[in-house]
């Protein structure tokens, strides 16, 4: 598979050509495997990776994407912000008119092309959504300063009292 200069391979790869499976008529099923590396599936989602089986069945309505596919996300922490790559395992279960609707959100056109990006977009923003951590104790950032504490354990700063309670805090010094 060619790579692009980006890194990352041609979202074609998620485009299929499905020309045989609507011509074979109601009833038809076919596997199909993927092992793709770094694909760029929508100008905010990027994946490290997508692997996994899918099982295309011709129906009256059109075609059923049905399987399992396990996507690398590249994310970051929601405490600390710092880069982290997750394995997420995306279940699909989907139907692609045909012909194509105005009414169904996906479709496959005339020319029989069933592209999988949007639902692979729409999926992975679904399970990323949740976030993830770096590592299970991540002490996030410091509310103050924003200095990351898993960097600095010892962080602290000097005692700021608001002044309507520097007479309480004097009380409790004596």
């Amino acid at each position: 598979m060619k790579q692009h200069a980006n890194g990352y391979v041609s979202n074609r790869v998620l485009k299929l050509n499905v020309g045989f499976v609507l011509s074979a008529g109601p009833g038809y099923a076919h596997e199909t495997s993927f092992d793709v590396p770094s694909v760029r599936v929508a100008d905010d989602v990027d994946l490290t990776y997508i692997r996994g089986d899918l099982r295309l069945s011709r129906t009256k309505e059109g075609v059923l994407v049905q399987g399992s596919l396990q996507v690398g996300v590249e994310g970051e922490c929601y405490r600390c912000l710092d880069p982290i790559n997750q394995d997420v395992v995306i279940d699909i279960e989907e139907l692609y008119t045909y012909p194509s609707s105005k009414a169904a959100e996906f479709s496959i056109g005339d020319d029989a092309i069933l592209d999988l990006a949007p639902l692979l977009r729409a999926e992975t923003l679904i399970a990323d959504s949740r976030g993830g951590l770096c590592k299970s104790d991540c002490k996030g950032l410091c509310p103050e300063c924003g200095v990351n504490l898993n960097r600095e354990p010892n962080h602290a700063h000097e005692d700021d009292i608001d002044p309507r309670l520097a007479k309480l805090k004097q009380l409790l010094d004596r």
